[in-house]
């Protein structure tokens, strides 16, 4: 999808979009190996709203199609959806072991 931005994109919201499609990646693989996941699977959600914020402006720019931004989106929806799930999970988690240590 990057590769048909303008050239001068290409190499700035381009590289962005990039570099933040790996964040997330990365971000999920830290949260995977950490023993505080919430941490991890929170700067996660940040980097997947950046990614969203900047997807739609390369559709507001026109560098993708409306059909592309919709796709996009609902893969960055399901992501999203998913860490919410987890995120949801393992602070209900963590706050009843809180919740366990007062007793």
């Amino acid at each position: 999808m990057v590769n048909k931005f303008p050239k001068a994109e290409k190499f700035v919201l381009g590289q962005r979009i990039e570099n933040t499609s790996l964040n997330v990646l990365e971000g999920i693989i830290i949260a995977n190996q950490e023993t505080n996941k919430e941490e991890a699977l929170k700067k996660t959600a940040v980097e997947l709203e950046k990614l969203r914020i900047f997807i739609r402006l390369a559709k507001d720019l026109k560098f993708i199609s409306i059909g592309q931004y919709e796709q996009v989106s609902m893969q960055i929806n399901e992501i999203g959806k998913m860490l919410g799930g987890l995120m949801k999970k393992f602070t209900s988690t963590s706050q009843s072991s809180l919740g366990q240590g007062i007793s």
